[in-house]
């Protein structure tokens, strides 16, 4: 098929808001999923090399997952909880502890701040402003840390921005590793600002950055940056927070995306995969001696998820009680890397970039990247575009995918992208 085909969309198109955006990429109605593939209602497949924006690291409808969600649900398990001690939690902080935490020797607290990675992310906030006494965030050019205000006011898309309708305030974006392409020093600016008593700059309280922008346009920052970035904390009294929501939970083949950089950030979220099966949870970890809320300070209606627990927890138990998964990431980031490459070293105008499972194949004409991803939609593959023209084509299959899907996926991309630039 090499057009797509028309559907019945008005119930969709009458009564959803204009808001919707992925429908308008992918315009077709899905019915059911299993592992990398997506099924309309047509019976029609696509290979998922988006998985839910890296909400579905291992895959749709995990059936190690699924098993253990249906018998939670069948034995009347806790739905709701609030922050209520239930079994469910329980034995996801016990599971997360023995098979996170204590291998790589970290220390911290667990929150859990609501649904979502925006409420992590304004848990983090907060509490960084409270323990310090200070109300200035650093975040980074091209960064993307959520959609509610406090979330809002770090990011660094101007659309995304603009729809807060209010001013922004308390942030001051900095330049994000290799910004100015290598003709000025790292945190030159950043570091001179701070130090200098007439800059204007007020005194932060925590810097935020994500290692890896994936709605920025899959910009990777190196692990000496992200060194240096927590020395520059450090001695300059600020709290660290690493925003690992899309590339935490194994996307850069270790759990958390900072560990190759050997830093122990002060706080950081989690969302998106660590509910494991695509149920709503997120986490907002720090050191202990940052714990100082009171009891309902920061709170959440649906922050005591427990069939979101019982998913993590299984996640956890079968894909992290060793290093299989991490090796077979790599392995398979390395894979995806040699064919991105490839179509850059074949076209002129493409780049690609990227660490572990997820990729990005960058084009100097960012319509490029929208036409690619529309004809790999109608050859049955689902990606998407990032970076602040939409000129990346972002790439996040699941980590579960097996070899001869991913190869297939990338044969689709590999044709997509000849085509276009034919």
């Amino acid at each position: 098929m090499t057009t797509v085909e028309t559907i019945e969309t008005s119930i969709f198109e009458s009564l959803e808001s204009e808001v919707r955006s992925y429908c308008r990429s992918w315009p077709t109605v899905f019915e059911t999923a299993s592992g990398a593939w997506i099924r309309d209602e047509s019976g029609r497949e696509y290979l998922d090399f988006f998985a839910g924006a890296g909400v579905l690291n291992y895959g749709h409808n995990n059936p190690v997952m699924k098993r253990a969600l249906i018998e939670y649900i069948t034995n009347d398990g806790i739905t709701h909880g609030l922050d209520m001690s239930t079994v469910a939690k329980r034995e996801f902080l016990e599971s997360f502890k023995r098979n996170i935490l204590d291998p790589r020797a970290l220390d911290y607290k667990v929150q859990f701040p609501g649904p979502t990675g925006t409420n992590a992310v304004e848990s983090a906030l907060k509490l960084a402003r409270k323990v310090t006494g200070r109300e200035s965030i650093i975040s980074f050019t091209n960064a993307f840390h959520g959609m509610t205000l406090g979330a809002l006011s770090v990011t660094g898309n101007s659309m995304k921005r603009a729809g807060a309708g209010i001013p922004l305030v308390h942030t001051t974006p900095m330049p994000f590793d290799n910004y100015f392409g290598g003709v000025s020093e790292d945190f030159q600016w950043f570091e001179r600002v701070l130090d200098d008593g007439g800059s204007g700059l007020n005194q932060p309280a925590a810097v935020i950055v994500e290692t890896v922008q994936g709605e920025g346009g899959v910009n990777v920052a190196r692990p000496e940056w992200l060194r240096a970035l927590a020395d520059l904390c450090k001695r300059h009294d600020m709290l660290l927070i690493v925003d690992d929501v899309q590339m935490g939970c194994g996307r850069t083949g270790p759990f958390f995306s900072f560990e190759v950089a050997g830093i122990t950030p002060d706080i950081v979220t989690l969302s998106k995969s660590i509910g494991g099966y695509g149920l709503p949870l997120a986490l907002t970890l720090f050191k202990p001696e940052l714990d100082l809320w009171g009891p309902g300070e920061h709170n959440g209606t649906f922050r005591g998820n427990n069939p979101a627990f019982v998913t993590a927890t299984t996640a956890l138990n079968h894909y992290w009680s060793d290093n299989r998964l991490q090796i077979e990431t790599l392995a398979k980031g390395e894979r995806i890397n040699e064919v991105l490459s490839n179509l850059a070293d074949a076209f002129d105008g493409v780049s690609t970039r990227g660490r572990g499972m997820v990729r990005g194949l960058a084009f100097d004409e960012p319509h490029r990247a929208v036409t690619v991803c529309r004809m790999a939609f109608e050859q049955g593959l689902l990606a998407e575009t990032s970076g602040p023209s939409d000129e990346v084509v972002k790439l996040l299959p699941p980590l579960t995918i097996t070899d001869a899907e991913l190869d297939h996926g990338l044969s689709i991309l590999a044709e997509a992208t000849a085509k276009t630039l034919a």
